[in-house]
């Protein structure tokens, strides 16, 4: 038996996109940014990609920079935005990506963390007396940026965007938003919702490895990589043309398929949940209960070891994680689950069980099951 259930931390690339870079790869080769006949094919494929992502996000062509992926646009976003002035401020979240904590740290800019309440909500409050009331030195600076993360990558919590930028633009503050978890997954809007600038990865959502974007207003940033003039001017570089036509095909499958997959997951993560309530297993759910990424779950088991379970059930072929795969050097309690204050007696028994759309109920059965055997032991 072998159950993927760690699609947090990638997912299985999507049949349609490996198809479609196949030409890429073996036939249409050429270097986009050549002269000749034979870069046509690969031109195309790399305008059509882009708006095709576009649309995807309700943005501008033009506004979107491929990258090697979420990591690499965080940090574009956030050390490279265009400040007005020589003093700057970065204000982001207590649950961030380590990749946008560690940008923030490493940017230069003073350095202001808005807390969350113990569902992983930033509140606009809170947001509000970071900006404006508790600290005037940042209000009156045309040299801010706010970035907080659509959803959060270990407790799935989704933010309220759209009221966040809203206070954020209020005080002229530029607001950018970690989405890799979010983007194919929840509606994104950029328009409606006023994000800035937004970074997202292909393979969070059935696409290819080491690709990803990053959406940008005019204006807002310096180039990352210097070099040649792609990507704008501000990404140097040939562009990965075979793993962006995936990117372009995953997403916009993804997207139209959204609401299907949506209440297919919502229903597996039922399957689990129920299960274990009626196992009386002892645990909290971590993250919010309803506005929560769908096929998301992570749990804090009483008196139990997360990474105990977590390797007991790799022996069985169950892959699961005890959070961000990006950080599963650091057998520690995540910043996270600290962040939201989870008991003591709890905070160590933590595991994320994150299921894809290739998951079938059979699955969600079986890691129910194979969870309820292990913490009875």
């Amino acid at each position: 038996m072998k159950i993927y259930a760690d699609n947090a931390a990638t997912t299985k690339l999507d049949i349609d996109a490996f198809e479609a870079m196949k030409p890429y790869l073996l036939e249409d080769y050429a270097n986009p940014s050549g002269a000749y006949s034979f870069s046509k094919m690969a031109k195309r494929a790399l305008k059509d990609a882009r708006q095709t992502i576009a649309e995807c996000i309700n943005a501008e062509p033009e506004h979107i920079i491929f990258t090697s992926g979420g990591t690499e646009s965080n940090n574009h976003a956030i050390k490279h935005f265009t400040v007005s002035s020589d003093i700057c401020h970065v204000v982001t979240s207590a649950i961030e990506h380590h990749s946008v904590l560690y940008a923030c740290e490493n940017s230069g800019f003073e350095r202001f963390v808005v807390p969350v309440d113990k569902y992983g909500v930033v509140s606009a409050e809170e947001l509000e007396k970071v900006l404006g009331r508790d600290r005037p030195v940042i209000a009156s600076c045309d040299s801010t940026l706010v970035t907080i993360m659509t959803a959060n990558n270990e407790i799935g919590t989704i933010q309220h965007i759209r009221e966040l930028s809203e206070i954020s633009h209020r005080y002229r503050a530029v607001f950018h938003t970690d989405a890799v978890q979010a983007v194919g997954h929840i509606p994104i809007d950029v328009q409606a919702m006023g994000i800035d600038m937004l970074s997202a990865s292909a393979h969070k959502f059935n696409g290819p490895k080491g690709v990803g974007f990053l959406y940008s207003r005019n204006g807002l940033l310096q180039a990352f990589h210097h070099g040649g003039a792609q990507e704008f001017g501000m990404r140097a570089g040939t562009e990965n043309v075979p793993a962006i036509v995936g990117m372009a095909v995953a997403l916009k499958k993804s997207t139209k398929k959204m609401k299907h997959n949506t209440e297919y997951l919502h229903n597996l993560t039922e399957i689990v949940l129920t299960a274990l309530r009626n196992a009386n297993v002892d645990f909290i759910l971590n993250g919010h209960p309803i506005e929560r990424l769908p096929g998301n779950i992570n749990i804090s088991i009483k008196g139990k070891s997360g990474e105990g379970i977590m390797h007991m059930l790799d022996l069985k072929g169950i892959c699961i994680s005890t959070g961000s795969a990006c950080d599963s050097v650091n057998q520690q309690v995540s910043h996270v689950i600290k962040a939201i204050d989870v008991p003591a007696d709890y905070c160590e028994g933590t595991i994320r069980v994150t299921f894809g759309k290739d998951n079938s109920e059979q699955d969600a059965v079986d890691v129910a099951n194979a969870l309820i055997k292990l913490i009875g032991i």
